[in-house]
């Protein structure tokens, strides 16, 4: 595919997914959806990449639904998304609840970073809340917009923002619509660490290249898969399945190798 609204980098195990029409703060379009989705299909079937970083050209990481698009959608009567051509479907087939749009990130078996380097709004905002990791820069800013606009939550915001920062926090976010700063984002838990702006690239290289180097990718798979399925399953389900997957995985290369490294002091070899 020809990238011509977001850009695609792999280096060392971890790939950079960028949006970029930094002009308009990186705002979604039916061709930037296009393109996320074949990115993230790319990485999720290379088997070189280890780790995925989704992040923004610019001041900006996601401003939401492109204002001119939004008077196209009046104008009509109706929404239009804009995407003119079928969709990649990284992560489908894992969890029927898992194929939809962004919730599809959950079935994927890498690990996704959001550095939110800028504000996020509306889709902007769902696409960092479904990354597994949030890191944000201190220029960072969230809002769901849709309240503002005379829109519901979207998304799946209204599932998963309670899971991420509890009921009372989610219902603020979602019935407000109002901007949340990075460092109120960090108390509430929406986001895992913030930085100054001018470090937030290095910051999420230096954690994802961590990840790449250090952390066995089968025990990135199936915890990641883990932590979404479980969601929907009871407790004990949850142990008896780790238990299953403990007895098959200490069968497997990671494991001697994690184990030799541990025992030998130095860092695994994955």
């Amino acid at each position: 595919m020809e990238l011509k609204v977001t850009s695609y980098d792999l280096d060392d195990r971890v790939a950079t997914l960028t949006l970029r029409r930094p002009h308009r703060l990186n705002a979604w379009t039916g061709r930037m959806h296009t393109e996320y989705r074949w990115a993230l299909d790319r990485a999720e079937r290379d088997p070189d990449v280890r780790v995925v970083v989704v992040t923004g050209e610019g001041r900006g990481f996601c401003a939401g639904a492109d204002a001119k698009a939004l008077e196209g959608h009046v104008a009509k009567g109706g929404y239009d998304d804009g995407i003119t051509g079928p969709l990649a479907e990284p992560g489908f087939g894992v969890r029927p609840e898992f194929d939809h749009p962004f919730a599809f990130q959950f079935g994927m078996t890498k690990p996704i970073i959001a550095a939110v380097n800028g504000p996020a709004a509306g889709v902007g905002m769902a696409i960092a809340c479904f990354a597994d990791l949030r890191f944000a820069s201190e220029s960072a800013k969230f809002t769901t917009a849709a309240p503002r606009l005379g829109l519901p939550a979207e998304f799946g915001l209204s599932w998963l923002l309670p899971r991420l920062v509890g009921v009372t926090h989610a219902a603020d976010l979602l019935l407000s619509g109002r901007l949340v700063l990075a460092d109120e984002a960090a108390r509430i838990g929406l986001v895992n660490r913030v930085v100054a702006d001018d470090t937030l690239p290095d910051a999420v290289l230096d954690y994802a290249s961590d990840l790449a180097h250090h952390v066995s990718p089968s025990s990135m798979r199936e915890t990641k898969a883990q932590l979404y399925a479980d969601l929907h399953h009871d407790l004990g389900t949850s142990i008896t399945r780790s238990i299953e997957l403990l007895e098959r995985m200490m069968t497997e290369a990671d494991f001697v190798e994690g184990a030799t490294a541990l025992n030998e002091k130095r860092p695994p070899d994955f």
